[in-house]
């Protein structure tokens, strides 16, 4: 459905919206509209240009062509700051919080009172009324880095709404959520949308879409493909054809059949912070089975995998892979034990940005037979290996020798499979293997998992989407505050009882 100009006031209307990067046209005349009480999810495959729009709807990028009118006045918007005193609010996928500081203190950033003091007691009937008007509480005197992730992501929200934004756009803001989490923001951005307040809500889990918008925009290639009014009968699926051009099927998941125990966790334990440490972990992946591990974000998740990985020496405990002991785990030697590897930063630890594609597919295993020999290394051989990866997972690229760091987020994730699955693991780790991925992205990291599942190897996936634990996983462990606190299996287990397992509401 389209707006048209003689409908009620718009709160916010793009018109002809166009941006490039060099040759890459990431907007192409794209038009958006937001009415007072919009809830409008936002969509797109990775790449169409969402973020693109919403970074020019917020200042960080300038528009090379087209016009932005808020409540019916044109503006310029040549920065955050300018968008913030329009009333615009942005909430990103990774927070900007100073974590050593208080609630309160994080909302005050930059706010002076009369006489160029700080106005605590103003602060503090601000934050009342937004709690009394949209069920956001917080304690102002804790600390920041003391919050669930759910609590430092409500800080985000109040601080927008702090600083007076009518307007708020909301990045993949789901992602590390529980259901119960998940159940209290739509409960918040109901009430901001009875408020009259708008919001530009962007995901990729069309389920949510459909739960808690009015209205949806679709890009795809730089270029709005649909406006829909959310109706009963706009199903996921059609979204996801809208979004992809084509129609998408969901791998099927099959009956698993488990073997031999190939990799053995037993009383693993690390120094860090009390949350985040490993206390005597116990956990074990049967060949031909995928293992789940659930939990809120910074309860050893991360710890557990840089373990496994060799990246993180633990105090005590037992790794075995394939029934050997692994006395000094490295990177070099789990490697060379057929461990591969998904790492949750694809960009700062998984892949080189600044060096060519091939680089990067055949970096783990340069100074191996094929790509080495004698110490030199085989630059025909890496490009061979490389050109055959990028045909074999669909990597779009303009060749082997393109900058890692261009890719898209999709197709960065299906080079770090690429890279891995060649070694043809015994074991595969993976942490938040599609975080951020659209949906046919992260249905192509699901059917590779799957595969791998039916040729026997063992698959341990971290995740806090519990949707893609559920979709791929045979059991299910929850981690909470470094700890193991439950085990499922698929069949015995559901979303609520994850959650509240997760939270720690729920004893095993």
């Amino acid at each position: 459905m389209t707006i048209k100009d003689t409908d009620p006031p718009l709160l916010l209307a793009m018109r002809g919206i166009l941006k490039r990067f060099g040759s890459v046209l990431a907007c192409d005349h794209v038009d958006l509209t937001l009415r007072p009480g919009d809830v409008l999810g936002l969509l797109g495959e990775n790449g169409a240009g969402k973020t693109s729009l919403m970074n020019i709807l917020f200042g960080t990028y300038s528009a090379d062509a087209g016009t932005i009118a808020i409540a019916g006045v044109p503006v310029e918007i040549g920065d955050s700051a300018a968008a913030l005193r329009l009333g615009i609010g942005m909430v990103h996928q990774h927070f900007h919080l100073v974590g050593r500081h208080t609630v309160l203190e994080n909302l005050m950033v930059g706010r002076v009172g009369r006489h160029l003091l700080l106005d605590r007691s103003g602060a503090l009937a601000k934050l009342a009324e937004i709690e009394a008007a949209y069920g956001l509480r917080l304690d102002p005197d804790v600390a920041v880095q003391d919050l669930a992730i759910g609590e430092q992501q409500r800080v985000e929200i109040v601080k927008a709404l702090f600083r007076g934004a009518r307007i708020l756009i909301l990045d993949e803001p789901t992602a590390a959520l529980t259901p119960q989490e998940t159940e209290g923001l739509f409960q918040a951005m109901k009430a901001m949308a009875a408020q009259r307040l708008g919001i530009i809500f962007i995901s990729h889990k069309l389920a949510e879409i459909r739960a808690i918008t009015n209205r949806i925009t679709v890009m795809r290639q730089g270029r709005v493909v649909a406006e829909l009014d959310n109706s009963p009968d706009l199903s996921p699926r059609r979204l996801a054809e809208l979004m992809c051009g084509r129609p998408i099927q969901p791998p099927a998941k099959g009956r698993a059949s488990p073997g031999a125990t190939l990799l053995r966790i037993e009383g693993l334990s690390t120094s860090g912070s009390e949350r985040r440490r490993l206390k005597s972990v116990s956990v074990e992946v049967r060949s031909g089975e995928i293992l789940g591990i659930a939990g809120v974000s910074g309860n050893g998740q991360r710890e557990l995998a840089d373990v496994i990985a060799g990246v993180l020496p633990p105090l005590s405990g037992r790794l075995e892979i394939a029934g050997r002991a692994v006395e000094r785990p490295s990177p070099r030697v789990i490697q060379d034990l057929r461990v591969g590897r998904i790492p949750e930063d694809r960009m700062g630890v998984g892949l080189l940005t600044q060096s060519p594609l091939a680089d990067s597919l055949a970096m783990p295993r340069l100074h191996e037979r094929p790509f080495s020999r004698h110490g030199v290394i085989d630059r025909n051989e890496v490009l061979r290996f490389a050109r055959k990866q990028i045909e074999a997972f669909g990597i779009r690229t303009p060749g082997p020798l393109a900058r890692t760091g261009a890719l898209s987020g999709g197709n960065l994730q299906k080079a770090l499979l690429a890279r891995e699955l060649a070694a043809d693991p015994l074991v595969l780790l993976a942490a938040q293997p599609t975080r951020g991925l659209d949906v046919a992205a992260a249905q192509f990291v699901h059917a590779r998992f799957l595969e791998l599942r039916s040729r026997g190897c063992a698959i341990l996936v971290i995740s806090e989407d519990l949707d893609e634990l559920f979709l791929l996983a045979d059991r299910i462990a929850v981690m909470s505050a470094g700890r193991i606190t439950a085990e499922l299996a698929i069949a015995e287990a559901t979303a609520e009882r994850i959650g509240l397992l997760m939270t720690g509401a729920e004893a095993a």
